[in-house]
């Protein structure tokens, strides 16, 4: 259910409050989700949303967000109630972040990669098979990179991306970990590498190669790589069409010594997780579920002649407004109830049904997003596109998420169509 956007269901520091994208009573969420959910709604209003355009204008990263995240929990929002995160799961997550997507998306695509190392060490690691040694250890490791966040406020981010077919897992990471004393030698390129100069870990996915061995892509490490330590270093420059402020520049290894205890996961568990846990490659479309909703937000707005720094003049009395209001709030209502499934049921071992529904979801998120913001645009008229409102910046950072790796607009068409139509080793031969 759509809640129009001049409606609100409170008041915070004289903001009127909107609406929560997924109504608490209408989506079944419990108290606890709701609390978390509407902390980062609160946030996002309140605090994010008035930063936004200096970060886009400028290409430069949210640091203040950032502090903002860690005063309020938010930093662990994953992070397990016993490492004093908030526990939230997979669901709670992409919910909350496509509240902080409504209001700052670079906000939200930079926190979703600092969130996956917590995720994907947290509940997600918890789901998969391990041996009681590689789970106490797993267990040891995992609480040092929970207390560096909680306690100092410490950001993760994720770079995957090498300019290859790695990245949409066809090969392996060119990125490669050589197993020396106590640790690896990594040597590598990262590229669009968001929160790059920022965070102050990096979550590198790279292949242990052994001397003699072939690079497999069973033998992914996750490693946690301290921004200072010598041979880490950021080039190049940022100047994007959209998600300006994630700074995504190029990361380079070399010779980077990684001891032992910075895994975030132990040796083979990311390649089990992501042949059992597809759904964790799903948490880049919560920014753009939020963006979907900030566009349809600031059209109604505009429109009932309610946004903040232009004239109060009323155009919701013509009919080809109207027509354009109920085409954007089908594609709305379309893509939630598709997005909400597939968040709803992400777990291990999903069924076919399940892995094609996620990327039928990331894919109407991504596309339907910039949909949205397009008939957005052309229904608000001129001024829509005048870079002092937030919808021209609204339809530029919508436009990104379709070109995403690894799970692509083009990627998940292909995906679908073939897994549709051939069962598990089916060929024409």
């Amino acid at each position: 259910m759509t809640v129009q956007a001049s409606k609100s269901v409170a008041t915070m520091n004289g903001i009127v409050l909107d609406a929560p994208i997924f109504d608490p009573n209408a989506f079944r969420l419990n108290d606890e989700q709701t609390e978390i959910i509407a902390r980062a709604r609160q946030l996002g209003q309140s605090v994010f949303a008035g930063r936004a355009a200096a970060y886009d204008r400028e290409a430069r990263f949210p640091t203040e967000n950032y502090r903002d995240l860690h005063r309020t929990g938010l930093l662990g929002i994953a992070i397990p109630k016993k490492h004093r995160g908030l526990g939230a799961n997979y669901q709670t997550y992409a919910l909350a972040a496509a509240e902080i997507g409504r209001y700052c998306g670079a906000t939200a695509l930079t926190w979703n990669m600092h969130v996956c190392s917590t995720l994907w060490s947290g509940p997600l690691a918890d789901d998969l098979d391990m041996d009681a040694a590689t789970r106490d250890e797993h267990e040891r490791r995992r609480a040092v990179h929970y207390k560096r966040i909680v306690d100092d406020g410490a950001v993760y981010s994720q770079p995957f991306s090498e300019g290859g077919a790695a990245a949409a897992g066809g090969v392996a990471f060119g990125t490669e970990a050589k197993p020396v004393k106590g640790g690896w030698i990594v040597n590598g390129k990262k590229i669009f590498a968001s929160l790059a100069g920022h965070a102050d870990y990096y979550g590198v996915l790279c292949t242990e190669v052994a001397e003699g061995e072939t690079a497999s892509r069973r033998n992914t490490l996750y490693l946690a790589i301290a921004a200072k330590t010598d041979g880490v270093s950021v080039v190049g420059d940022w100047d994007p069409l959209g998600m300006r402020g994630t700074v995504s520049r190029t990361l380079l290894f070399k010779d980077v010594f990684v001891p032992e205890e910075a895994a975030l996961m132990p040796r083979g568990v990311y390649f089990q997780a992501a042949m059992r846990w597809p759904h964790m490659f799903l948490t880049l479309s919560p920014t753009y579920m939020g963006l979907a909703q900030a566009a349809y937000d600031f059209t109604l707005r505009y429109l009932r002649g309610e946004v903040p720094g232009t004239p109060p003049v009323k155009r919701r009395m013509y009919p080809t407004k109207q027509i354009a209001v109920a085409q954007m709030q089908i594609k709305l209502e379309q893509i939630k109830a598709i997005w909400f499934q597939a968040v709803t049921e992400a777990g291990p071992s999903p069924s076919k049904e399940q892995v094609l529904r996620a990327y039928a979801a990331q894919y109407s998120a991504m596309e339907g997003a910039n949909e949205i913001a397009t008939l957005a645009i052309r229904t608000c008229g001129g001024q829509a596109m005048l870079k002092s409102l937030p919808l021209e910046r609204i339809y530029r950072d919508s436009r990104c998420g379709a070109l995403m790796l690894p799970w692509t607009a083009e990627l998940c068409l292909d995906r679908i169509g073939r897994e549709a139509l051939y069962e598990t080793g089916e060929t024409d031969d």
